[in-house]
């Protein structure tokens, strides 16, 4: 993370640029007790005080020197071995999609001419596409003997192919104005082509419906090998070191380890509460009055700063560690608007460009496809989408909500996009109620959870040093 907590939380609300409300400092140095019992001390006290806790920032380093250093970058090998294994996965299923995508547009262009043989209109023009196609593709299997190759390389059937293209059926070419030679070799060929006609449209509609199905579930296989993926890539991620930059607790050669923990508590602003004890003008005790305004929360954020000496517990995988702990608890009054904010902030970082990577090999190379596959795993058939327009008029279904359910999914895209578009709004300037009664109030909230935790910890340590 290249920024702190302190200076994210600056940006958003220049009030907080130069400081937070209040903050209060301790620190510890024991080569013998470890940070587990302070951090999970501190975490519970959070909860019981209603705060909520959240772990914003979960960073580490390790001096090149240490078996620290060589047993965590171990098991980030293999994290990254498994997530580079599942990517290599993504990527030749991403192909067959692709491949899939081509076929059945080739296919639909092949079906569109069966269609047009029911249209009066394009029924001419239907056929003649057909008959090139079988010319092309099956007659042209017998080699010398097939219409093309006569037509164009033996003489006296040179009115061959346009005899071929001319003929509705058999009884028509016999009317036709050739050669014996000629009808003896097109009436039999305008046989097989109308029986390649009727064979070739049922197996090219199964072949077509096979493809889709297919191609939904390889869909769905990319989907899933992105989930499995998505793991280890935030394993590998977790366990890298961070750069501590030119810190001097960091010596190469040294057993050192720096962690770096960032948990915040948000307590939300009861408005009607606090307008019935008084703290606020009593219109604020009615429901509609508090829902006008933005929700405002009290926030704690404690950063654990700890510089210590990794010890391997005997005969086991992992470590202990004792040194010197730094603790800061800090308090704030944020909104909604502005927590939202905090939260983008802090997802910008390796992790999500990692993330970002990979949904750049799924999601991303299936958005700009994204119409195709639609089409063809939502495609109905014609007489499927009469019926459903029939359906429309049926009171029992109207009565069970059918219709109702249809149109909020054809909804729900919708609502998803607005929803997209309010994030990424600018934070809304406060107005003179909640610039001057809600976050006053929400400060002296903060402030006194901040000292409570404060007090609380430094009391219950200086005890325990005691006993």
């Amino acid at each position: 993370m290249g920024s702190t907590i302190a200076e994210i939380i600056g940006r958003i609300n220049p009030k907080y640029k130069e400081k937070p409300l209040v903050s209060h400092s301790l620190g510890y140095d024991s080569a013998v007790e470890t940070l587990e019992p302070v951090y999970f001390f501190i975490l519970d006290l959070m909860s019981d005080f209603g705060l909520k806790p959240e772990k914003l920032i979960d960073n580490f380093s390790s001096s090149p020197g240490s078996g620290h250093f060589a047993e965590l970058g171990q098991r980030a090998t293999v994290m990254q071995n498994q997530a580079t294994k599942v990517l290599g996965d993504i990527n030749t299923v991403l192909r067959s999609v692709l491949n899939l995508i081509y076929d059945l547009k080739e296919f639909r262009m092949r079906l569109q001419s069966y269609d047009d043989l029911k249209d009066s209109a394009k029924k001419e023009g239907a056929i003649l596409s057909l008959k090139q196609i079988w010319m092309d593709k099956v007659d042209i299997q017998k080699g010398n003997s097939s219409i093309k190759a006569m037509a164009l390389g033996q003489s006296g059937f040179v009115t061959l192919i346009d005899a071929f293209l001319a003929s509705k059926d058999e009884k028509h070419a016999q009317t036709l104005d050739l050669n014996e030679r000629v009808k003896r070799i097109l009436i039999p060929r305008i046989a097989e082509f109308n029986i390649w006609l009727k064979q070739s449209e049922q197996e090219l509609r199964k072949r077509y419906e096979l493809e889709k199905s297919y191609l939904k579930s390889q869909v769905n296989s990319l989907k899933l090998y992105t989930r499995w993926a998505k793991p280890y890539l935030k394993a590998a991620y977790d366990l890298e070191n961070k750069d501590s930059g030119r810190d001097p607790a960091l010596v190469k050669t040294f057993n050192t380890l720096l962690l770096n923990l960032v948990l915040i508590g948000k307590k939300e602003l009861n408005v009607q509460d606090s307008a019935m004890e008084g703290a606020l003008p009593k219109d604020f005790a009615k429901e509609k009055f508090a829902k006008k305004f933005r929700k405002y929360y009290s926030c704690v954020v404690v950063e654990l700063t700890f510089r210590g000496i990794p010890q391997r517990v005997s005969q086991q995988s992992h470590y202990t560690f004792g040194g010197k702990a730094d603790i800061t608890f800090s308090a704030y009054a944020l909104n909604e608007d502005e927590l939202n904010q905090l939260n983008k902030e802090l997802d910008k970082s390796d992790l999500d460009d990692a993330l970002k990577l990979i949904e750049g090999a799924t999601e991303s190379s299936l958005g700009q496809i994204e119409e195709e596959i639609n089409f063809f795993l939502e495609e109905k058939d014609k007489k499927q989408e009469e019926k459903e327009i029939r359906d429309t008029s049926n009171p029992f279904l109207a009565l069970i909500g059918y219709y109702d359910r249809n149109q909020s999914k054809k909804e729900e895209p919708k609502k998803k996009e607005e929803k997209k578009d309010e994030k990424d709004k600018p934070i809304r300037k406060e107005d003179w109620i909640e610039k001057n009664h809600l976050r006053p109030l929400a400060e002296e909230a903060a402030k006194a959870n901040a000292m409570s935790l404060f007090d609380i910890y430094k009391k219950s340590h200086q005890m325990a040093s005691f006993t």
